[in-house]
């Protein structure tokens, strides 16, 4: 049998529009890869578009020159993107003008609420997802006298969000529940992560969402707010995530985990895969090995 195609024209399938949003706060390490690697074949296997997004809202978190790091490492490891890199940190005016549609349809509230208040509060409750506590709606109704907002909370509606992971099936979640009214801008004037990349994965007209399963349960959350700001709700796959094997934790950037050495490209993408869960792919270099992956990759999910 020949060889698969080891070359990656520009693609056509406007159908298809992933990307891989990483958090300048750190270069890539494993766990990150898995991730990048898992969204970029996704995209080729499907004939798609593979777009980047550099995820620096949270300003006081980005490490200077972080992101210049990752798109070296990115092409270092043949995984190339298309079209313009988007940066978060330059999009104020666009989430604000999201921000203003939903306050002007009553969907945002002033909450006044500290932390320590909400901690305490939340010890009172019930558990939501992994743990954490739903916000419990102390200033739905208005904020208490005195009280100033110090951050503004979407009022979720109810109702049970159900959606299907295409790597781990059904899914569902009742958002009011598990999660309650959720912050979409922070009192030191930030834009939540979720606001943000809802409208960005609207604005740049993104299908497909392929992530690490850390995620999952922002998804349910995002998928209410493309309802109420009338934007379609792309498919979603969440990929296993790489474990520390001493810890057990998730690699990441808070746990430490060590930057990919990328000047062994064919041994990062190799690792990369089989903690995806795939077995060994023979291949002989980096671009044979990222057709070869493409290839298998179509067959199970394409």
């Amino acid at each position: 049998m020949a060889s698969p195609r080891a070359s990656f024209p520009v693609s056509r399938n406007v159908s298809y529009i992933g990307r891989f949003a990483p958090s300048p706060s750190g270069p890539l390490h494993a766990g990150s890869l898995a991730a990048a690697l898992a969204s970029w074949l996704d995209a080729r296997a499907h004939g798609g578009r593979w777009l980047l997004r550099i995820e620096d809202v949270d300003k006081p978190r980005a490490v200077p020159g972080a992101d210049d790091v990752i798109m070296r490492q990115l092409r270092d490891l043949g995984l190339r993107w298309e079209g313009e890199v988007l940066w978060q940190s330059r999009r104020d005016a666009v989430y604000q003008a999201a921000f203003d549609r939903l306050v002007a349809a009553g969907q945002v509230y002033g909450c006044g609420c500290t932390r320590r208040e909400i901690a305490d509060s939340a010890l009172r409750g019930t558990a939501g997802i992994d743990g954490e506590r739903p916000y419990p709606g102390t200033c739905r109704h208005g904020l208490a006298p005195g009280r100033q907002a110090r951050a503004w909370r979407l009022r979720v509606p109810p109702g049970v969000e159900r959606f299907e992971d295409r790597w781990l099936g059904p899914q569902s979640q009742d958002v009011a529940g598990a999660v309650g009214d959720f912050v979409l801008k922070r009192a030191d004037g930030m834009w939540a992560y979720q606001l943000a990349v809802v409208v960005d994965d609207g604005e740049q007209g993104v299908t497909d969402v392929v992530r690490g399963a850390d995620l999952l349960g922002s998804t349910a959350r995002q998928r209410v707010l493309q309802g109420l700001l009338g934007l379609p709700m792309p498919r979603v796959m969440h990929v296993p995530l790489v474990t520390d094997p001493r810890s057990g934790l998730k690699l990441s950037k808070q746990n430490n985990a060590p930057a990919l050495d990328t000047r062994d490209p064919l041994g990062c993408l190799a690792r990369a895969w089989q903690d995806l869960g795939f077995a060994p792919l023979a291949a002989r270099d980096r671009d044979d090995f990222l057709a070869r992956a493409t290839q298998a990759w179509g067959a199970r999910f394409a």
